[in-house]
């Protein structure tokens, strides 16, 4: 079990000190609830954006070159993401490169320089990064399911947003949304792995807390009501980009729903032996790849399938994938396919929490959008709890008939 000391400073950023023994390895993550989803309408896109030039300088490492050269002698691994619910900033260093990795990650992310010249620069970037994706029809058909769900709403917009935002993205705009949405009593940060080198007499803290302290940040719009409605883009193709997602009914608190939940999905089409995967792909080879899992946000959560296939083989697939969904909602799973799909999740669990990022990563999922468990044992001990009857609750609460659709591919809305 990992050993877990937690503070919060005086700018109110909890801060989490996550040993895991056996490692030679110490991440830095520093995580908002500022993701996407914390946008207004003509601000969608900035959460992405301002992820992107804090990059480009703070107060000591004043510009990109000195930041990156910089990591380059730490050996680290850095990056950044953000989400729907998160905007997150990670570096992994060997141990004994902690403290310099801590100096170097707060002072650009606490202290953006946001300079207008390295910003214009950006705006280009980031429009080649949206180019780039709107040309990946998996990518289109996702941003098409989500607008299917949830529509006009946070969650059902890109978290890229559209590149006609991109010259609203002014120095005054990034600061505004910096200043109301990455308050430190909405964040968190994470020390994870070797912390040996990570000194606990106040330095560390002081890093921490150059970032400033400010309001509590407004409530963010809650979940839509679930709208079901098939959205299809047409391409004359001849592969097809099936997207069906559906509602799931549970308490997003409960960490034992989110496991039976999870492991409801690896039984539909998480695993090779999953229903979706041996029937419509081994058995009736209509495709190549299917999948279902469950998006889980702060307040909703949904059961997503996905599939790529020939288009001649969509209406096919499409019918008998929700047939499954059916039959999985009215008799339930079998005792075999819940001990299969409980030891995939936890094995797959346990190895991603060899790695130190991984661990940090669900510390922060867990602490800012679930306000749940940081330890990742915490988890694997709720995937082994699950029963045949907590996934037969999560299986009753789908509606088969409540669904949205959406395709990218030679079809028309009628054909669904």
């Amino acid at each position: 079990m990992a050993r877990i000391d937690s503070e919060t400073l005086d700018n109110g950023l909890p801060l989490h000190r996550i040993r895991v023994d056996g490692t030679r390895a110490t991440t830095i993550l520093i995580a908002f609830d500022a993701g996407a989803r914390a946008e207004r309408r003509d601000e969608n896109g900035t959460a992405h954006f301002l992820e992107h030039v804090v990059f480009k300088g703070g107060q000591i490492y004043g510009d990109h070159g000195t930041i990156n050269r910089t990591a380059e002698q730490l050996g680290a691994s850095m990056n950044a993401a953000t989400s729907q619910d998160l905007v997150e900033f990670h570096i992994t260093v060997r141990a004994e490169s902690a403290p310099q990795a801590i100096d170097l990650m707060t002072d650009f992310v606490a202290r953006p320089r946001l300079d207008e010249v390295e910003l214009e620069k950006e705006r280009g970037v980031v429009a080649q990064e949206i180019a780039r994706y709107l040309d990946q029809p998996a990518y289109v058909a996702s941003r098409l399911s989500a607008l299917a769900s949830f529509g006009d709403h946070p969650l059902g917009r890109p978290v890229l947003g559209p590149v006609e935002h991109l010259p609203t993205f002014t120095r005054e705009a990034l600061q505004s949304f910096r200043q109301r949405r990455w308050s430190g009593c909405r964040g968190g940060a994470y020390i994870v792995g070797n912390t040996d080198h990570v000194s606990d007499d106040g330095e560390v803290s002081a890093l921490f807390e150059r970032f400033p302290k400010l309001e509590e940040p407004e409530p963010y719009e809650s979940a839509p009501e679930f709208l079901p409605q098939t959205l299809v883009e047409r391409r004359d193709t001849n592969q097809s980009h099936l997207r069906m997602v559906y509602p799931l009914d549970y308490d997003i608190a409960d960490a034992k729903a989110r496991a039976a939940a999870r492991i409801c999905a690896i039984i539909l089409g998480g695993s090779p032996s999953s229903r979706l995967n041996d029937e419509i792909r081994d058995q009736r080879g209509l495709c190549y790849s299917i999948s279902a899992g469950v998006r889980g946000f702060a307040d909703v959560a949904t059961l997503n399938l996905a599939a790529g296939l020939a288009s001649k083989n969509c209406a096919e697939a499409n019918t008998r994938m929700r047939e499954i969904v059916g039959e999985l909602h009215v008799h339930g799973p079998t005792d075999e396919e819940v001990a299969r799909a409980r030891a995939v999740a936890a094995g797959h669990g346990v190895l991603a929490f060899e790695n130190t990022l991984r661990v940090a990563n669900n510390a922060a999922h867990q602490g800012i959008v679930y306000r749940g468990d940081l330890d990742p044992d915490a988890l694997i001990a709720d995937l082994d709890a699950v029963t045949i009857d907590d996934v037969r609750d999560i299986a009753s609460g789908i509606d088969p008939d409540k669904l949205s659709i959406a395709c990218l591919g030679p079809h028309d809305a009628e054909e669904f």
